[in-house]
């Protein structure tokens, strides 16, 4: 097993809710005052070039995020240790069914179904920690059919990195090739059939990611 490998390899997609505000209050939910987290499973993850696909019935939202690939497998972690646990990065995309979503959160129940359906965690290639000295110092922008649609700064997360990894790793063990998903700006919407998104990652000027998927309707 390799971090580098993380889509083929990883056990796990761990994704933290509403950590930034100005996307929590854009969907009408509350800041959270700690952080939370959802599981996503390995079967979503779609490599660029790629294809998403659309389930019917569903209204599917992008979210563009900052993934941080786990690097050494270790619990109880606690924030000043982070980064020896850190590999290096990915851009992702944690695509939703808002209709199943807003349903599920309704009825109290879990969202495993509006977030884990085949091909709704589009990513790109492994980012070795090195590249990126600050990730919080990272802009994240995704184009859907031309338009850009997200732009933000992951210094504008709520909840930073360390203490994220902190918190998730004292509920479960992370492990060697999972993918943390740390959050999105504001300005998610709906991807459709026919679309072209693409999605870039930059740090300090200079683009280390660019993704590009089609989006076709599930068969």
């Amino acid at each position: 097993m390799s971090a580098r490998t993380f889509a083929q390899t990883g056990r796990k997609i761990v994704a933290i809710g509403r950590n930034f505000s100005e996307h929590a209050k854009e969907l009408g939910n509350a800041v959270p005052t700690a952080p939370f987290f959802f599981l996503k499973p390995t079967s979503s993850y779609v490599l660029s070039p790629g294809k998403i696909e659309i389930p019917q019935g569903c209204v599917v939202h992008h979210e563009v995020e900052l993934g941080v690939v786990i690097g050494k497998t270790g619990r109880n972690i606690s924030a000043a240790n982070a980064a020896d646990h850190i590999a290096g990065y990915a851009l992702a995309l944690d695509l939703t069914a808002r209709n199943l979503q807003d349903e599920a959160k309704k009825k109290g129940l879990p969202w495993s179904a509006a977030k884990g359906f085949d091909t709704f965690t589009p990513v790109g290639q492994f980012i070795p920690a090195e590249k990126i000295a600050d990730p919080h110092k990272v802009r994240l922008w995704i184009e859907v059919a031309d338009q850009i649609k997200q732009n933000g700064t992951t210094d504008a997360m709520i909840f930073q990195i360390p203490q994220l990894i902190e918190h998730v790793s004292s509920i479960m063990t992370l492990e060697e090739g999972d993918l943390l998903l740390t959050g999105t700006p504001k300005g998610v919407g709906p991807v459709e059939p026919g679309d072209r998104v693409v999605a870039g990652l930059e740090y300090q000027g200079e683009e280390l990611s660019r993704i590009v998927f089609d989006a076709v309707a599930r068969g």
